[in-house]
């Protein structure tokens, strides 16, 4: 199903990636989840922007600009505003910074990139022509957004005075996770997909679940804090197997959390990714 109306303000809503050799990265996930790739830029421009589709629903994106592409690629979460210039406000009041922007794409939209108190990147999307990306949560489409980073209450503190969001503490097989809730979430669901809140409760979801935007896993280790993007697939293990033929590496290797099998990888040019299937029996 569609999903470009399922994005009201405070909910993430898009995902893309800048690298080095934008063609390259394109056809390595191209090839890793069946994606169909559109270049938006004109042919004399001074980059790439690969808009990825399935079925032609816009799903994500890989873009290049060799002069401003960072050291590390990365995936990077964009999250649903109304009024971006007025968030990025928000967003420094709150104690966070505004790296870029705000500032027009063409008329897809306005957006800003903006770091929490902890240093995590994120991007604040005000919809243009582009609302958002258009098939989530199916195989071979981005499945959620995740902060990792050690400060919960401060994280907690930071999205909730800029996005209203609120953070539950979850456990699957011992591991406690936090849960991001936009309260009201849920209403949207339903009205875009009816029936949303009985099929949760039928798979036995941790209360709330139905207004979840995100996660944040807590982190003691000496990585930098980052958004971190998982994408829903068919089969955990091909595509792990697949990714490595196309020249990926394995970081975390497959594993069973409860009725997902997850997998993190690292594309040809550095940017970490994870992936999982849902069994749930």
């Amino acid at each position: 199903m569609v999903d470009q109306d399922r994005y009201p303000p405070g909910v993430p809503c898009w995902i893309d990636t800048a690298q080095p050799d934008g063609p390259a990265a394109a056809d390595f996930y191209g090839r890793l989840f069946g994606w169909d790739m559109e270049d938006q830029m004109p042919a004399d421009g001074p980059g790439h922007y690969f808009m990825a589709r399935l079925r032609g629903g816009d799903v994500a994106a890989i873009g290049s600009l060799a002069d401003q592409a960072p050291p590390t690629p990365a995936w990077s979460t964009y999250i649903a505003v109304e009024r971006a210039d007025d968030t990025a406000a928000q967003v420094t009041a709150a104690g966070g910074a505004v790296l870029a922007g705000p500032f027009d794409v063409f008329d897809s939209g306005r957006m800003a990139v903006c770091g929490d108190p902890s240093g995590a990147v994120f991007n604040l999307w005000q919809a243009g022509t582009h609302r958002g990306a258009e098939f989530v949560n199916e195989p071979n489409t981005w499945n959620w957004s995740t902060l990792e980073g050690p400060d919960v209450a401060g994280a907690t503190a930071f999205y909730g005075a800029v996005f209203g969001w609120e953070a539950d503490v979850v456990s699957f097989d011992g591991v406690e996770s936090a849960m991001w809730r936009l309260p009201g979430y849920a209403d949207a669901l339903e009205r875009v997909y009816p029936g949303t809140r009985q099929r949760h409760a039928d798979a036995g979801v941790p209360p709330g679940f139905s207004d979840a935007v995100g996660w944040m896993t807590p982190t003691t280790g000496d990585d930098p804090p980052r958004w971190a993007v998982t994408f829903a697939v068919a089969d955990t293990d091909a595509i792990v197997a697949r990714a490595v033929d196309l020249g990926g590496q394995v970081v975390v290797a497959p594993f069973d959390a409860g009725p997902v099998r997850a997998a993190t990888l690292r594309d040809p040019q550095g940017a970490v990714f994870s992936v999982n299937t849902y069994n749930p029996g």
